[in-house]
């Protein structure tokens, strides 16, 4: 692991107990005042840049008195996904009850120490839809993914972070290095809700939906079985009791110190007060799909609850739409939708990866199969550039000024309309969105919160961020191969996919 990670997460998760519990109860309380003061409300702060969006996680999780219950799609096992399941295992062992629910596609967390977590008597780990990877052997994948199809390729997009049922983050960030700016290489412009009050009762009532559905299984059940079509790993006392010590002796190793975060710890004990005052109270309304997406178990096609409220957004649109993506790629009735907003003289402006930013090759081969048709039909797209001017306001983390500065790529799932109502989440403009990822996110009804979002939107979208896809030669800043490989793509039948 990269030893300057490892000295600027570790100290910030290590050591944020010894700061931020000196008044634990305090703080909870200060909390469910701010609540108590806002009935039927629900608070809302933006988390804009990966080390707020890491500070807050971590403030919250030390803060935890009764509940943690988190989903994710992607939890890595690099430094910030390791320290993040080190944080949960102390709220653990401080008798809080921790729930998580993870997509089983892309975890790559060995088998003994997932099953270790998982036996500890606070902490119970459920797997979304395990058809590709915790205890599915390879003979059985190929199987799933010849009889299910569909199955294999229906997904757990959400990403929630709960405490104590008061308290949340939403977003569209994983848990990984390169979701916080503390990857070397790759970094995403990201974006996160910081949630308090009655919105998180919704999100709570979504993740009991999830926690009880079929589609989810425990660990424990999917490492418990024998023959060709289930793995079996068994694990003693001993063995659980090394993986937690190590977790802990990797969190706190006196290696890991790095001044310049000690003092950022230092401070933490003002952080939540401060965001606090800048919290806007009003009307959040929680969305999310049903486990499974929808009833289609064939087809791909279906949408969702997610799909259908956004399009209602749209179809509300009376000036202007403004929109940021990692992908683009509209189906038939996402670009009906639009065309029928365009002919209502509603201005739409998007925001996307350019190919130089992108790291998914498919989506952009969907992307430019469909580009001129959309820049005809009167939409105005701007191509986030691998190494934006604003990079260096965003990227504000401990090792920012210790490596070369990485590529910066979009990841925020945004869209704001006529500067009124705003859209957090996780949802991509893709097919996949629309009928097979099941997807979450806070619809924000205020014109403060909508036009502090637009702005940072069109900051974005400026010539030293973006290039205009509609004059500029975007394409010709990748190299012969990359665009190769992407030819390629396009002319495969795989747009439901994407």
């Amino acid at each position: 692991m990269n030893k300057i990670l490892v000295v600027c997460v570790c100290i910030l998760l290590a050591q944020l107990p010894v700061v931020a519990r000196a008044q634990p109860d305090a703080a909870m309380e200060y909390i469910g005042q701010q609540i108590t003061a806002h009935p039927g409300q629900s608070g809302i702060y933006v988390l804009d840049t990966g080390e707020e969006a890491l500070l807050a996680r971590a403030w919250l999780a030390d803060h935890a008195q009764r509940t943690i219950e988190v989903q994710y799609f992607i939890w890595s096992v690099d430094n910030i996904g390791i320290l993040a399941a080190e944080a949960l295992l102390r709220a653990a062992e401080r008798g809080v009850k921790v729930r998580i629910v993870v997509d089983d596609l892309m975890i790559d967390a060995p088998d003994k120490s997932l099953l270790a977590l998982a036996r500890h008597p606070n902490i119970d780990i459920r797997i979304y839809n395990p058809k590709s990877s915790v205890g599915v052997p390879l003979q059985k994948r190929a199987l799933n993914v010849v009889g299910d199809f569909r199955g294999v390729n229906q997904r757990m997009h959400d990403k929630t972070f709960m405490v104590d049922g008061i308290v949340a983050i939403t977003g569209g960030r994983n848990m990984a290095d390169e979701y916080f700016d503390y990857d070397h290489t790759y970094n995403f412009r990201d974006r996160d809700a910081l949630v308090l009050g009655d919105a998180v009762s919704t999100m709570q009532q979504s993740f009991e939906n999830f926690w009880r559905s079929p589609l989810c299984e425990q660990v424990e059940e999917l490492y418990d079985g024998w023959g060709l079509m289930q793995k079996n790993v068994q694990i003693g006392e001993q063995d659980i009791a090394r993986e937690y010590d190590e977790l802990h002796q990797y969190a706190k190793s006196p290696d890991n110190f790095a001044p310049q975060v000690r003092e950022v710890i230092s401070n933490m004990h003002a952080t939540f007060p401060r965001l606090a005052e800048q919290i806007v109270w009003g009307k959040v309304e929680f969305i999310s799909d049903i486990p499974g997406k929808n009833d289609n178990r064939f087809s791909l096609g279906g949408k969702g609850r997610t799909t259908n409220l956004l399009a209602q957004m749209v179809a509300s649109a009376q000036s202007h739409i403004v929109i940021q993506s990692p992908y683009l790629v509209l189906s038939d009735d996402a670009t009906e939708l639009f065309q029928n907003a365009l002919a209502r003289g509603v201005k739409i402006r998007i925001n996307t990866n350019s190919l130089a930013s992108s790291d998914n090759l498919p989506a952009s081969s969907g992307y430019r199969n469909q580009r001129e048709k959309l820049l005809k039909m009167g939409l105005e797209i701007y191509e986030y550039k691998p190494d934006p001017e604003v990079r260096n306001q965003l990227f504000q983390s401990a090792i920012s000024d210790k490596i070369k500065p990485p590529i910066f790529a979009l990841h925020a799932k945004t869209m704001v309309v006529d500067a009124k109502t705003v859209f957090i989440g996780t949802y991509n403009l893709d097919p996949r969105s629309e009928n097979l990822n099941t997807e979450v996110g806070v619809i924000i009804h205020s014109a403060d919160v909508a036009r502090a979002v637009e702005s940072a939107i069109e900051t974005d979208m400026l010539p030293g961020n973006s290039w205009n896809a509609a004059t500029d030669e975007a394409d010709q800043q990748v190299s012969f191969f990359k665009r190769s490989k992407v030819r390629l793509m396009q002319m495969m039948p795989i747009k439901p996919l994407l």
